[in-house]
């Protein structure tokens, strides 16, 4: 059965037995506390923890997944994988676990046609009720085994639903493994599904990992998730997910790149199976925004890339290998995820860019480790230090697999102890830094979510209004949920009607005032979105003391808001141009609109050029002055899709959308607020453009009064430059060209004096020369020569004197500082004699030291009262050094 099928097999049944569909959620999710979606669950996280009360009682989906915790296990084991696509089912508060175990049984044995004594099943070693349920539907106690909290217990980390799970496996035979079910062998008993049945309430837990049980669920829901790769595996008979239809067109790839095929076992094998796996991770990762960073999720996609190169290598791949291999994910799966082939162009040129970049790594790291073992040679030293090996690998990039194998062909081993050593204190360092954010964001959420559970949607009428009587139904202060606050507080309110927009999509939150009935005044100086829908008001109280439950009325700043207006339809307006200047790849990848000004971030690879960068602001102005009509509706995800419309990524978006089109050029998913029409943006001026990052640029632009009134500076300043050139503001570019020109003229005139000049000095200099010991000896305090002039002039006069050892020593009065330039020549310098060692005195003298290697050396300090000190003892060393010849 092909992975088509077997997807639309999966579909098809839960379907049929009233489950929505519901489409993957992008790889970047909706959640502070996750990097990635790693599991079919994560974008119906809010269902769970009763933030969001679902449309549907249940759903299915086939989510798109990407999970690194393993991902030393790729290519090791024939199951695990860093990307995989997730079916599931779920229940919130509708059916439980005797429908979960039916339904999976009924499709795994009818739907699937999975042979049912290969059936294995794991159960929490508790739940007794699961175990009944499996062996009332025919599962003999011999295929089923118990086993504890870390196999089959699920929680989500954080006081919340959590509850046993139940896992089925398949037995794929003794050629994989050894008997005894799946506590004894997880590659011959493969897990297959996993039934998670969120069943009771959990509490805080201790640094252990013990949590206490609160109670039962009123809700009891159900969390299953279904792989398909190792699904596939099972019924196209493939040794392992790199032999199903999901991969196998990459690793014939790869194994043409190779010009071989890939052994049946060994560290070839786990090579070959490494560079095709981690190829699909790569190609979806970019396809749904993420791109190459120093942390984060960009370093996750680094980290596959970088990987997989390396594993290319081994396997003697020298040239590119990542263009081809995710090409050939995108030929592969792009009729079921689409959004490979929108982003195809980015995904090749993301990869081409990585590529080259780390081959150059490897070559300077290449280097590097050169120079590190012949350090380790010459301490006569046996091992490598872990501090190196870690240097290299931390700061170069430089795999430590490799720093091993380059030591051993040199006789040589490395620290590994000591590199694990400092490899655990950084992860400690990063997963505390990481912990102590994630703790703060849900201490943050849990007094949303408090709120969430007792307030009703905060009703927004921003699109057409500025103000409202509103009611405060909710306060927090320092944290926590409060009755009131006073004058002076900071606090944070939600509204039941609200026309502050809540900062979204880039747009800034909206401030104003709120004035209650009683007189109490508030500043609103932010607008955020909470839990549930409802918006965050940040505020400062002004004068008397606020409760809950008081009404008055809301007012936004006008002025700013249609100043955000502006730069919000005007970044639309960028969006489409710079597409259509630069191709369908370089989307939007952040922005923020602010007042008259926007930031605007897309994926590209180059700097643009100037010609690029005029046509962008020109266009962009074209279409404003066109005046297009802005409009706003709505309508189904998919409809709006079909239509045209361009999703944002990282973007979280409803199955009902809004849909914001600006003329017929631009149409986007939107819940921002835009000007009415085109003009209304007012003129749009282009300030800079830059690199923020590995293949990633940002635009920053003016629009309405900000552009004119940065038009009106420069139009001021090109006035000013044309009347200091005595001329008119439009000949001013070329009146300055020709002063340049002018002025290249003088400096090249005065340049062949200047030279001239040096020249006579330098005769006179060697004229003034006279023996010393066995050879010739200028020391001499000039005027007139700068510091970069002194040495050239000091080894010129050396050069004059021709053959036979020589010494010339001059010193300089500059700007209140000594300055002092030696040369010796070459007979001296070739006996082992620096010119420094004649300044060292000197140098002290004039209160500096020395400096320069060779037969060409400089002091300086700041006594130049001491020069003619400071040269005597300059003389009395060189002619001891002409003395000893």
């Amino acid at each position: 059965m092909r992975s088509t099928q077997i997807r639309t097999t999966f579909t098809d049944f839960f379907t049929s037995r009233g489950h929505q569909v519901v489409p993957s959620s992008p790889l970047i999710p909706d959640d502070p506390t996750l990097l990635l979606a790693n599991a079919g669950m994560n974008q119906f996280k809010p269902y769970f923890l009763g933030e969001t009360t679902p449309p549907f009682p249940r759903a299915t989906s086939i989510q798109k997944c990407a999970r690194t915790s393993d991902i030393d296990n790729v290519g090791r084991t024939n199951r695990h994988a860093t990307f995989f696509e997730m079916m599931g089912n779920f229940s919130f508060g509708d059916y439980f676990k005797e429908d979960a175990i039916t339904f999976a049984w009924e499709l795994l044995t009818q739907g699937y046609g999975l042979e049912k004594d290969k059936l294995w099943i794991t159960v929490f070693e508790d739940d007794d009720e699961a175990e009944h349920l499996w062996r009332r539907i025919g599962v003999p106690a011999s295929r089923i085994q118990r086993l504890g909290m870390e196999d089959n217990y699920w929680s989500m980390g954080v006081p919340g639903p959590c509850g046993p799970c139940s896992e089925v496996n398949y037995d794929r035979g003794p050629a994989f493994g050894k008997e005894g079910g799946p506590a004894i062998d997880g590659e011959r008993y493969v897990e297959i599904w996993n039934l998670v049945f969120m069943q009771f309430q959990r509490g805080e837990g201790d640094k252990k990992g013990n949590f206490p049980i609160l109670g039962e669920l009123t809700n009891k829901s159900i969390d299953t998730g279904l792989g398909l790769d190792r699904l596939a595996a099972i019924l196209q008979d493939a040794q392992n997910v790199c032999t199903t239809d999901l991969l196998l067109p990459t690793f014939d790839t790869v194994q043409d790149l190779a010009g071989r095929a890939c052994p049946s076992e060994g560290e070839e094998k786990v090579s070959f199976q490494v560079v095709t796996e981690h190829a699909r991770s790569i190609a979806f990762l970019i396809a749904d925004g993420v791109l190459p960073a120093k942390d984060g999720r960009g370093y996750i996609l680094r980290r596959l890339m970088r990987r997989a190169i390396r594993h290319a290598r081994r396997l003697g791949i020298d040239g590119p290998v990542l263009p081809s291999t995710t090409a050939s994910v995108i030929g592969n799966l792009s009729d079921v995820w689409p959004e490979l082939t929108g982003q195809a162009a980015l995904i090749e040129q993301v990869v081409t860019a990585e590529e080259e970049s780390f081959t150059r790594t490897l070559a300077q790291g290449t280097r590097l480790l050169d120079a590190a073992i012949t350090h380790t040679r010459e301490k006569r030293s046996a091992a490598m230090s872990g501090e190196t090996a870690f240097e290299l690998a931390d700061t170069y990039g430089f795999p430590l697999e490799l720093t091993v194998e380059a030591a051993r062909e040199a006789g040589l081993t490395v620290d590994e102890e000591r590199f694990a050593a400092l490899l655990d204190e950084q992860k400690k360092r990063a997963k505390a830094g990481g912990k102590a954010k994630t703790a703060e964001a849900l201490r943050k959420m849990d007094t949303y979510r408090e709120l969430a559970a007792q307030l009703p949607r905060t009703e927004f009428l921003g699109y057409e209004h500025l103000t409202a009587e509103a009611t405060v139904t909710g306060l927090m202060s320092g944290g926590s949920v409060v009755p009131s606050v006073g004058a002076g507080s900071e606090v944070e309110l939600v509204l039941d009607r609200s026309p502050f927009y809540a900062e979204a999509g880039g747009q800034i939150g909206d401030t104003g005032t709120l004035t209650m009935t009683d007189g109490t005044t508030l500043r609103i100086t932010d607008t955020r979105y909470g839990l549930g829908g409802f918006r965050v008001h940040s505020a400062r109280v002004l004068e008397g003391e606020l409760t809950t439950g008081a009404t008055g009325e809301a007012v936004v700043d006008a002025e700013r808001r249609a100043g955000l207006m502006r730069s919000h339809s005007a970044t639309h307006i960028l969006h489409a141009v710079v597409m259509a200047t630069l191709s369908d790849h370089a989307r939007q990848q952040g922005s923020l609109v602010e007042p008259d000004r926007l930031r605007f971030d897309f994926a590209h690879f180059t700097a643009l050029t100037p010609d690029q960068i005029h046509h962008i602001e020109q266009a962009v102005n074209g279409h404003v002055l066109d005046d297009p009509k802005v409009t706003a509706w709505h309508a189904d995800r998919a409809e709006a899709e079909a239509a045209g419309a361009i999703a944002l990524f990282g973007e979280k978006y409803g199955d009902r959308v809004r849909i914001v089109d600006i003329g017929d050029f631009s149409r986007e998913l939107c819940g921002g607020t835009h000007v009415a029409h085109g003009s209304q943006v007012g003129t749009f001026r282009l300030l800079s453009e830059s690199s923020i990052g590995s293949n990633l640029r940002r635009v920053e632009a003016l629009t309405g009064q900000s552009s004119l009134r940065h038009l009106d500076t420069e139009r001021r300043l090109l006035g000013e430059l044309a009347g200091l050139l005595g001329t008119r503001p439009t000949e001013a570019p070329g009146a300055l060209r020709k002063r340049l020109e002018a002025l290249a003229t003088a400096q090249e005139y005065l340049s062949r004096l200047r030279a001239e000049e040096l020249r006579h000095q330098v005769g006179q200099l060697a004229d003034q020369a006279r023996p010393a010991g066995h050879g010739q000896l200028v020391v001499q305090l000039v005027t007139g020569i700068a510091p970069d002039e002194l040495r050239g002039l000091a080894a010129d006069t050396l050069a004059r004197l021709g053959r036979g050892p020589a010494v010339v020593v001059l010193g300089v009065e500059h700007k209140g500082k000594a300055v002092l330039a030696s040369a010796i020549s070459s007979d001296l310098h070739q006996a082992g004699t620096q010119a420094s060692q004649i300044l060292a005195e000197a140098a002290r003298t004039v209160g500096g030291g020395s400096g320069g290697r060779g037969h060409l050396a400089s002091a300086g300090g700041r006594r130049p009262q001491a020069l003619n000190e400071a040269l005597e003892l300059a003389t009395r060393q060189a002619t001891s050094l002409l003395s000893d010849r």
